[in-house]
């Protein structure tokens, strides 16, 4: 059982930057690390993903350019860099393990085991 913890949501400004964190503890073994957002009443959807090894990345076309993943294996801490964000980036933003396509870097929520309790994210324009 892997018990994810996101943090470093707030308000900011449009084309204002954050970095979101998210530390994960409790499991072994390998796993990919994903981000998602969810606005309410809409479906969540993906943002981004970094394979166990952080070979491999995949982004949201909203999304790529702007913002970057990236994890620390020694710390189990996935990192999203957000910058030159936009009112639309408003979301609660989620952290995702998925230990079955750890080398992968998945995009679809289906396939992760774990989530974590999500991080507010409010861009003013």
């Amino acid at each position: 059982q892997v018990q994810l913890v996101e943090s470093g949501g707030g308000l900011v400004q449009a084309g204002g930057s954050l970095k979101l964190s998210c530390k994960a503890s409790g499991g072994t073994g390998s796993y990919a690390m994903g981000w998602f957002r969810q606005v309410p009443g809409k479906e969540r959807e993906f943002v981004a993903a970094i394979s166990w090894g952080g070979g491999q990345t995949n982004y949201a076309d909203s999304v790529k350019g702007r913002f970057t993943i990236s994890r620390n294996s020694a710390e189990n801490e996935v990192i999203l860099q957000m910058n030159s964000l936009k009112s639309e980036d408003t979301a609660l933003y989620y952290c995702a393990a998925d230990h079955t396509a750890a080398w992968q870097a998945p995009i679809t929520g289906g396939e992760y085991d774990w989530w974590g309790q999500g991080t507010q994210v409010t861009v003013s324009s």
